[in-house]
């Protein structure tokens, strides 16, 4: 493991102050102030404005100096929308109903209508005649009325 050294940053230039270098000033509100060396400490003492001074970091960083060329932006990929088979329905007739022309669907969809129906006419159909066909069966025993019925069951 590398041993990690402990560094300051320069209050006026932004360079880095390694341990052993630089000056410490600190101001009458007890704010300190860290100088990378004598430049530094004169300009900051003068009131001069390090973004106006082409060799600080600060300068560099609001006029882009310096920036490599990997730091573009790196463009986003445009989502392709991918048409898959699911189960009951393979590729080929999804694309053949998506191409369809829409009389063709509502043709088709008022047809698969009408069957269902059909079907479920004739189920009630069938019912009916099962339930009348049971219901004449069960009228030839004795009938009971409904108090007699609930009395023999105590």
């Amino acid at each position: 493991p590398a041993m990690v050294v402990k560094t300051e940053l320069c209050n006026f230039s932004g360079y880095r102050i390694y341990p052993g270098h630089g000056r410490r000033f600190i101001r009458g509100d007890s704010k300190p102030f860290w100088f990378i060396g004598s430049r530094t400490l004169r300009d900051f003492n003068k009131k001069r404005n390090p973004r106006k001074l082409p060799w600080t970091q600060l300068y560099r960083r609001l006029n882009k100096k310096g920036t490599t060329e990997e730091v573009q932006r790196r463009r986003a990929r445009k989502t392709v929308k991918v048409q898959r088979a699911i189960e009951g329905a393979d590729l080929a007739t999804i694309r053949a109903k998506r191409n369809q022309k829409p009389e063709v669907r509502v043709a088709a969809r008022e047809a698969a209508l009408r069957e269902i129906k059909e079907n479920k006419r004739k189920k009630q159909a069938e019912k009916k005649t099962t339930t009348q066909k049971s219901a004449g069966n069960k009228g030839k025993g004795q009938k009971v009325g409904k108090m007699a019925n609930k009395s023999s069951k105590r």
